[in-house]
């Protein structure tokens, strides 16, 4: 995650900020107060200290924080040229990671009192993540079952149709992801599996349909709009001369 940190502010400032370093003088010290300017979950928080490293911060909100309007998330003291110049790249970490920690916050309380739990995806912002979703042909749910016979690993198996869906089962399949399905369509699905497998749905769930889904007795559902379509939060950064 540092190495990320490293490479953002080296894709903002580039070679410098040469505004900052003509108008601010290089002793002047400066204190910026981070501010929540609608409720949120904070998230990345952490990643100031690394980001404004050389200054002192103090957090206020750790992640994972439920906070309302006009709360401070954390103070930041040191050199005002280093607070300028980093202000922009903090806010785009914070923001955006506490926009999906707020969707993720949503998605969990609209399936809250039933038994399913919601997953992410990878579909996360390129930079973000180092390794994106890959897919592998492995020549049908048979094969795919036998290749990993043995292993001591945790195998899914996805299906699209009733005849996958009962070659997965016939061949011992334990955990099985159900792509595209109506939630009607889910409730079926999980009432015909019976308990044999544990059950993820997935495909083109959103905050309105995922109480649905979650309500067909499913196990898991994986949303990939939690990270691919969160909104930046509004946070600002105060910042004042001393």
């Amino acid at each position: 995650m540092i190495e990320i940190v490293h490479w953002a502010l080296a894709e903002d400032i580039g070679s410098g900020d040469i505004t900052t370093e003509l108008c601010v003088p290089a002793d002047r010290k400066a204190v910026a107060h981070m501010i929540a300017r609608q409720s949120l979950v904070v998230a990345g928080i952490e990643l100031l200290s690394e980001i404004f490293a050389g200054c002192e911060v103090w957090i206020d909100q750790p992640s994972g924080s439920s906070v309302e309007p006009d709360t401070q998330l954390a103070t930041i003291s040191g050199g005002a040229r280093t607070l300028l110049t980093r202000e922009r790249t903090a806010l785009n970490f914070v923001q955006r990671l506490s926009g999906v920690a707020t969707l993720a916050r949503a998605y969990v309380k609209a399936v809250e009192g039933t038994k399913c739990r919601i997953l992410d995806t990878r579909k996360t912002t390129p930079g973000l993540r180092q390794l994106e979703k890959m897919a592998a042909a492995a020549g049908g749910v048979r094969a795919a079952l036998e290749a990993t016979k043995g292993a001591d690993v945790f195998v899914e198996i996805e299906v699209r149709t009733r005849a996958e869906l009962d070659e997965a089962l016939a061949w011992g399949a334990k955990n099985l992801l159900l792509d595209n399905l109506t939630p009607v369509e889910a409730r079926e699905w999980i009432r015909y599996i019976a308990g044999r497998a544990s059950v993820e749905l997935s495909g083109g769930i959103t905050l309105e349909t995922v109480r649905a889904y979650a309500e067909s007795g499913a196990d898991f559902v994986s949303c990939g709009a939690i990270t691919h379509s969160a909104q930046a939060v509004d946070i600002n950064l105060r910042l004042q001369l001393v």
